[in-house]
């Protein structure tokens, strides 16, 4: 752990990234001490106020601060981007690692179900699962982890019919390990990197498809201060306000950027070396 943590902070890149995250969590934990406003509170007499010492980003229509506002967004975004990947995630190493292992009739069957949910785009899939159920956070989480775990799956199958087919795996077999063991241990930590790796840039797109759904109306609902719920509400004020559109934006690229940056640096930490 510590040699792969020493490579890692080799890579300018994932040092970047990390950074970037920290400075965004920091803020999170921060904001009662940087700008000590209550997100939730209205207050009109200082409504639409430009970027200022007092409110260093700003003020939304309803007087509300934007800083605070971003910084409580930041709760909702990172929370739904991380639990909207990484449980499906862990749901798709499953299905992946069982395929490939047995092979046959279950890798037929889990494969196509696999690719019946791959046929249809994920926006659409996602759009339809959300307006059938309805609009909320919770309703989020279940349309994700119905459809994001697809990726994973496929690479975690393809990775584990490569090293199945190794020498150790099939020694572990003639030895008559368990095939819990033999996945578990011998399989898995073979296979998982690539889903690791993949893992950093779903998160980033996530992130934008949870911000996409509040625009339209479909995710987190008001007065939650969610990114894309915030770009929604400063719509009608872009040419008198415009500070309520780029911050939230901003905010959204920043996410975005830093685990672009956190990928690149795995990847070049846990790449094969020659």
């Amino acid at each position: 752990m510590q040699q792969l943590l020493s490579l890692y902070f080799r890579s300018p890149a994932g040092v970047i990234g990390c950074l970037m995250l920290l400075v965004l969590v920091a803020g999170v934990v921060l904001t009662p001490v940087l700008s000590p406003h209550d997100p939730f509170a209205l207050d009109f007499a200082s409504a639409v106020q430009p970027p200022s010492l007092t409110h260093w980003f700003g003020t939304d229509n309803f007087g509300r601060d934007i800083f605070a506002r971003v910084m409580a967004g930041a709760v909702y975004d990172l929370r739904l981007a991380l639990v909207c990947v990484f449980g499906p995630m862990m749901v798709g190493i499953g299905v992946g690692l069982v395929a490939g292992y047995y092979g046959g009739t279950i890798d037929r069957f889990l494969m196509r179900i696999t690719d019946i949910v791959w046929a249809f785009p994920f926006y659409v899939l996602v759009l339809a699962i959300v307006g059938v159920l309805g609009p909320s956070e919770s309703n989020l989480y279940i349309a994700f982890f119905l459809v994001n775990w697809i990726g994973y799956a496929r690479i975690v199958r393809g990775e584990t019919l490569v090293v199945g087919r190794l020498e150790y795996i099939e020694a572990a077999r003639v030895l008559r390990f368990s095939d819990g063991r033999v996945m578990g241990r011998h399989i898995l930590p073979n296979t998982v990197t690539p889903a690791l790796v993949y893992s950093m840039s779903d998160v980033v797109l996530t992130v934008q498809a949870v911000a996409a759904l509040s625009f339209f109306g479909l995710g987190v609902q008001p007065p939650a201060p969610e990114w894309g719920l915030l770009i929604v509400e400063s719509i009608d004020y872009l040419r008198e306000a415009p500070w309520m559109t780029i911050f939230p934006g901003l905010a959204i690229a920043w996410v975005g950027v830093a685990f672009s940056l956190v990928g690149e640096g795995l990847a070049a930490t846990l790449k094969p070396k020659g």
